[in-house]
C-alpha cells in the first residue's frame, strides 16, 4: 500500500522511547530552504511538456536519521523520495486510453528551468552558482556563472540527494565495503563481484587521471577540473551536513557518527574515488564479452558427444554468432563486420577436458559471516532494519547483478510521425533500488546546458537526457570488448610466460574486516580477496593444455580505461559542440563503453554503437579463449597501458534517418557479433519492433501512440508472444483427449489471443486477467525446453549450454540473471533455440536453422508427447510451487512475485509496485524546432 508520498516526515514517533530519541536527534532534520526565487530562462527548443521524463521512486535519496527512524514506525517518507513511483506505476493501465494530453499525468514536464510559482527551494552554496529545486519533483536545476560554479553545484546537489549511496559505491569500487557497512553476506558478495573486475590499487587510479590529462588534451584538462569541482561541492555539503546535524541517518546505524554527540565522521571524497565509482558503474552497465571459458567448456561437450565436425557445427547453431531471423537496430541491410568467426581459427586454446577450475577469490575468513551466525541486537526494536532490507547490514542480497543494466529505446523519424518531426521513447533500465542509481538534475553553466540523469557520484555531466534542442539515451550493448587468454605457467602457479620471458604475476589483495553496529547483526569477522593480475588481465581460471598448466585471465579493453569516457559526456553537454546527428555520432565515439546511444531532435533521429573495440590479429576466433603470445594480441598492444588499436568510427553501427529504431539489448547490424548466446530468432527486441513497425505502416505516430507501445510490451510475457503459437500448433496436431490438458489448452488459447499479457485485470486487482495461462507457462516453459533438448543433447552438453545461456528469465523467476522482484525479463532465455527447433517439427520455414532437430528427435508425434506429458506436470503443479514466499510475497501470490521490488541501499523503503519490463528512467521527446 502506497502512503504518504512526498510528505516530509514531522509527525512524532508513537511510543515514548521514540520520542527520546526522535528528540535527540532532532537537529538531524533538514535545514530549511532559503527564499525561493525564479531562475532566469534557457534557450529551450521543447517547452509545453513536448519533452517529459519520469525517475522512479523519486528524486530525494537522502534521509536523516530522524526520517529514517519515523519512515519505520510511521511509515512515512522524506519528501520527493517516492512521488515519482505512483505516476511511474499507473501507466501500466492508463496507457490503454493514452493522448499526448495525457502524457503529464505518467511524466514530468522536462523543461529547462523553474516557473516563479514552482520554486520550493534555493541553495547558493557559493555566489557563482544557483540550486533551485522545483515543487513537483524537487529535482535539482544548477545554474553557475562560471564553470567551476555549475560543477561544483552539480557535487553537491549531488551529496544533497545520493550522499549515503555516493559513499556506498566508492567503498564497493575499492572493494571495501564490510568495514564500511559491516560483515553482512551481501556485503561481502558486492565486494567479491565487483573488486576482481577493477581490483585496482590507489597508484593505478591516479594514472587514469593522469592518463585523460595527458591523452586528451585541453578537454581531458578541462574534465579533471569539473570533476575537482564537483568533489569540492561534495565535501563542503558533508561538512555542512556533519556541522548541521542533517546528514544521512545511516551513517548513525552504521557506527560511523554518534547520534548524541556527533562524533565521528563522513571521509572526505576525492577525485580516485570518483575513478572507483566510474569502475562499477562501467562493469555494470557498459561492458561486453567474457565467458569464453564456458563456451569453451560447451563447444567440448558438443565435439566429446557427436565428434569434433558435427559437435562444432551443433555448437555454433546454438551460439548464432550471425542469424539471419534476429532482430536488428540497424535493419536496412548494411552490415558493420566485427568479431565474426575466422576461416581457419589460429591460436584457440582449449582446455584439457576436466582440468579447469575457477580461481579462489576469498581467503581467512573469520567470524559469523562465515559460519552464518547472528550476535544478538543490542538496539531498541525501531532501529532494526526496515522489512526488505537485508537483515544484516544495509544492502540486499542480489541487489547489484552484473547482467543487470537493460535498456529500451523507440525512435520514429519524422517522414512517419503526426507533426513532422522525429520521436523518441527511451531511457536506460537500470533496476529498482531505493535510492535509485541514477539521479535527475539540470546543468545550466559555461559550456554546458542539459537536464536528464547521471549515475550518483559521477555526476558532473547529464548523462542520459537532453539539451537545448536534442534529446538522447543509450541501451547496453553485448558487442565484445572483453577477450580471455590462455598464459603458460612457468616455474609455479604465480609465473607466466610473457613474450619469452618467465615472469610474475602481481597479486593484488583487500583484508576486510568489520565489527558489529547497530545496522549489522553479525558477530566480527574478517576475509582477505585475492587475485593475480598478469600483463593479459585477471586470473578467472586455471587448467591445462596438452598438459601444460595454464592460467585463463581475462582482459577488457576499457580496463584501467573506466573514466576515459568523461571526455564523451563532457561533449554530450556542450551545446557548441553537438548540433547535429552527426555531432552526436562523434561525441559518443569517445565512450568506451559498449552503449547504444540514440538521438533525436527536430529534424532527425540517429544511432550510434560505441565502445573501445579491439582490432584481433588475423584468424582469432573471439568467441572462445586464445593462446597469450604476440601473434595472437590485440593488435598494437601495450601492456603497460592496457591500449590497442581500436576499430574506427566508420566500423561501428550508426545510422541516421532510417525509418525507425527499436533496441532492447539486440543485435546492432548484420554481421555484427555479439559475445554472448542467445541472440536469434526471437528476442525481447521483438515485442517492440513488431509494433513499432505497425505503427510507422500506418503513419501518423504520435508521442502517445509510441509510449503505449513501448507500455504494452513492458507488459508482455514474450514466450507467450513468440513462442507458444508454435506450442499449440504442435498440440493441435491431433484431436485432444485429456480434459485437463483441454481445459489447459484452451486458456494458453484464449491468454494468446489476448496477446499474452502479464497485467491485472483492473488497477489495485493484483490479479491478472488470465491468471492460469500466465502460471501455466511460468511452470511448463522449465519443463518444455528440457524435454526437448535434453533427450538429444545429452545431459553433458545440455547442461554445458544451460551455463552460457539461462533457460528461462520470467518476471517471477527467483533465480537467473536478474533475480526476484528486479523488473527486466526476458533477456535471457532459450525462446529463439525453441522457436527454430518447433518450426523444424512442423516443417515450416527456417533460416539459420538449428544443426538437429530435438523435439521428439524430430518425430512430430513423439514431439507432441513430450510437450503434453510436461504441460500435464505444469497443469499439476500449484500456485504455491510455482511462486514461492520469499521476502517480500505469500507462497502462490502470483502477482507478488511478478512486482517491482525497490531494493534499498539505505533506511527508507518503497511499495511494491506492478511489474513493469521498462526502464527505470525514461524519457518522451517530441522537439518541435532546433537552433
Amino acid at each position: 500500500m502506497r502512503r504518504h508520498f512526498g510528505r516530509r516526515t514531522t509527525a512524532r514517533l508513537g511510543s515514548a522511547t521514540a520520542t527520546a530519541v526522535l528528540a535527540l536527534v532532532a537537529g538531524l532534520l533538514l535545514p530549511p530552504p532559503q527564499q525561493a526565487a525564479a531562475e532566469e530562462p534557457v534557450p529551450d527548443h521543447c517547452r509545453g511538456g513536448r519533452c517529459a521524463d519520469i525517475l522512479p521512486p523519486g528524486q530525494n535519496g537522502n534521509a536523516t536519521l530522524a526520517e529514517i527512524l519515523a519512515h519505520r514506525v510511521l511509515g512515512t517518507r522524506p519528501a520527493h523520495s517516492s512521488d515519482q513511483l505512483g505516476r511511474y506505476e499507473a501507466l501500466v493501465h492508463g496507457a490503454d486510453g493514452l493522448t499526448d494530453t495525457k502524457l503529464a499525468d505518467f511524466f514530468n514536464d522536462a523543461s529547462f528551468g523553474v516557473p516563479a510559482d514552482q520554486v520550493e527551494s534555493v541553495t547558493r552554496p557559493r555566489e557563482d552558482v544557483t540550486i533551485t529545486r522545483d515543487k513537483k519533483t524537487g529535482v535539482p536545476h544548477i545554474k553557475g556563472t562560471t564553470r567551476y560554479g555549475t560543477e561544483f553545484g552539480a557535487g553537491y546537489a549531488a551529496a544533497q540527494d545520493r550522499l549515503w549511496m555516493m559513499d556506498l559505491f566508492r567503498h564497493i569500487g575499492r572493494g571495501e565495503l564490510t568495514p564500511f557497512a559491516g560483515g553482512a553476506l551481501a556485503n561481502q558478495g558486492l565486494e567479491q563481484q565487483f573488486w576482481p573486475q577493477a581490483p585496482y590499487t590507489e597508484a593505478d587510479y591516479e594514472a587514469q587521471i593522469a592518463y585523460i590529462r595527458a591523452t586528451h588534451g585541453a578537454r581531458g584538462e578541462q574534465a579533471m577540473a569539473d570533476a575537482q569541482a564537483y568533489v569540492d561541492g561534495i565535501n563542503t555539503y558533508i561538512t555542512k551536513a556533519k556541522d548541521g546535524r542533517y546528514f544521512p541517518g545511516e551513517y548513525v546505524l552504521t557506527g560511523h557518527v554518534d547520534a548524541i554527540t556527533n562524533a565521528g565522521g563522513i571521509r572526505p571524497f576525492k577525485l580516485t574515488d570518483l575513478i572507483a565509482i566510474a569502475s562499477v558503474v562501467g562493469g555494470q552497465f557498459g561492458g561486453g564479452g567474457g565467458g569464453e571459458v564456458q563456451a569453451a567448456l560447451s563447444l567440448l561437450a558438443a565435439q566429446r558427444r557427436y565428434g569434433v565436425v558435427e559437435g562444432t557445427r551443433v555448437w555454433e547453431s546454438f551460439r548464432q554468432r550471425d542469424d539471419a531471423e534476429a532482430v536488428l537496430t540497424v535493419h536496412d541491410g548494411t552490415a558493420f563486420p566485427y568479431a565474426e568467426k575466422p576461416a581457419n581459427p589460429r591460436g584457440t586454446a582449449l582446455p584439457d577436458p576436466g582440468s579447469v577450475r575457477p580461481e579462489q577469490l576469498v581467503y581467512d575468513r573469520t567470524g559469523s559471516a562465515g559460519t552464518g551466525a547472528k550476535s544478538p541486537l543490542r538496539v531498541p526494536p525501531f532501529l532494526k532494519p526496515a522489512q526488505g532490507m537485508y537483515d544484516d547490514g544495509v544492502l540486499d542480497p542480489g541487489s547489484l547483478d552484473p547482467k543487470k543494466g537493460m535498456s529500451n529505446a523507440l525512435l520514429v523519424s519524422g517522414a512517419h510521425t503526426a507533426s513532422g518531426h522525429p520521436i523518441a521513447v527511451f531511457g536506460p533500465q537500470t533496476g529498482y533500488f531505493a535510492p535509485q542509481l541514477l539521479m535527475m538534475q539540470e546543468l545550466q553553466g559555461p559550456g554546458i546546458s542539459a537536464r536528464g540523469v547521471s549515475f550518483a557520484g559521477v555526476g558532473m555531466y547529464v548523462q542520459m537526457g537532453r539539451g537545448q534542442d536534442y534529446a538522447w539515451s543509450a541501451t547496453s550493448a553485448a558487442q565484445d570488448i572483453t577477450d580471455t587468454y590462455a598464459v603458460e605457467l612457468c616455474r609455479d602457479d604465480t609465473h607466466y610466460l610473457h613474450r619469452g620471458a618467465c615472469v610474475p604475476m602481481e597479486k593484488l589483495e583487500k583484508r576486510n574486516a568489520w565489527k558489529p553496529s547497530v545496522a549489522d547483526s553479525t558477530a566480527e569477522g574478517s576475509y582477505r580477496l585475492q587475485v593475480w593480475r598478469t600483463k593479459y588481465g585477471i586470473v578467472t581460471h586455471r587448467a591445462t593444455i596438452g598438459g601444460k598448466p595454464v592460467a585463463y585471465t581475462s582482459l577488457r579493453s576499457t580496463y584501467r580505461h573506466e573514466a576515459d569516457s568523461i571526455i564523451g559526456f563532457q561533449l554530450l553537454n556542450d551545446p557548441s559542440y553537438v548540433k547535429d546527428a552527426q555531432s552526436f555520432q562523434q561525441a559518443v565515439h569517445h565512450i568506451g563503453y559498449a552503449f547504444n546511444w540514440f538521438y533525436a531532435d527536430s529534424r532527425e533521429a540517429a544511432f550510434y554503437n560505441s565502445g573501445s573495440n579491439p582490432v584481433r590479429a588475423p584468424g582469432v576466433d573471439p568467441a572462445l579463449p586464445v593462446t597469450a603470445t604476440e601473434p595472437y594480441e590485440w593488435q598494437d598492444f601495450d601492456p603497460a597501458t592496457n591500449t590497442a588499436a581500436y576499430t574506427p568510427f566508420t566500423a561501428h553501427p550508426r545510422s541516421t534517418g532510417q525509418d525507425y529504431y527499436i533496441s532492447w539489448n539486440n543485435r546492432q547490424a548484420r554481421r555484427y557479433n555479439t559475445a554472448a548466446f542467445g541472440f536469434g530468432s526471437v528476442h525481447r527486441g521483438d515485442l517492440l519492433d513488431h509494433r513499432v513497425e505497425r505503427l510507422v505502416r500506418a503513419g501518423g505516430v504520435t508521442r502517445a501512440s509510441l509510449t503505449r507501445a513501448m507500455a504494452e510490451a513492458g507488459v508482455t510475457d514474450l514466450r507467450g508472444e513468440q513462442v507458444l503459437p508454435e506450442l499449440l500448433a504442435v498440440l493441435r496436431t491431433e484431436p485432444l483427449t485429456d480434459p485437463r490438458l483441454t481445459t489447459a489448452v484452451q486458456q494458453l488459447e484464449a491468454w494468446s489471443s489476448a496477446g499474452s499479457p502479464r497485467k491485472e485485470t483492473s488497477p489495485g486487482s493484483h490479479r491478472y486477467s488470465h491468471p492460469d495461462a500466465v502460471r501455466l507457462m511460468d511452470a511448463w516453459w522449465p519443463l518444455l525446453v528440457e524435454a526437448e533438448f535434453r533427450p538429444g543433447l545429452g545431459a553433458e552438453l545440455y547442461d554445458a549450454l544451460r551455463a552460457s545461456l539461462p533457460v528461462d528469465e520470467s518476471p517471477a523467476a527467483h533465480h537467473g540473471p536478474t533475480g526476484a522482484h528486479g523488473g527486466s525479463a526476458f533477456q535471457y532465455g532459450w525462446w529463439g533455440f525453441t522457436d527454430k527447433d518447433l518450426r523444424q517439427v512442423l516443417a515450416r520455414p527456417v533460416t539459420d536453422p538449428l544443426a538437429r532437430t530435438y523435439c521428439g528427435d524430430g518425430d512430430p508425434k513423439a514431439c507432441r508427447a513430450a510437450l503434453l506429458a510436461t504441460l500435464a506436470q505444469a497443469a499439476a503443479k500449484p500456485a504455491t510451487e510455482v511462486y514461492p514466499a520469499d521476502g517480500t510475497c505469500a507462497a502462490g501470490d502470483q502477482w507478488c512475485a511478478d512486482a517491482l521490488v525497490h531494493r534499498p541501499l539505505g533506511g527508507i523503503t518503497h511499495p511494491t509496485s506492478h511489474w513493469q519490463n521498462r526502464p527505470t528512467y525514461q524519457q518522451v521527446v517530441e522537439f518541435p524546432t532546433h537552433r
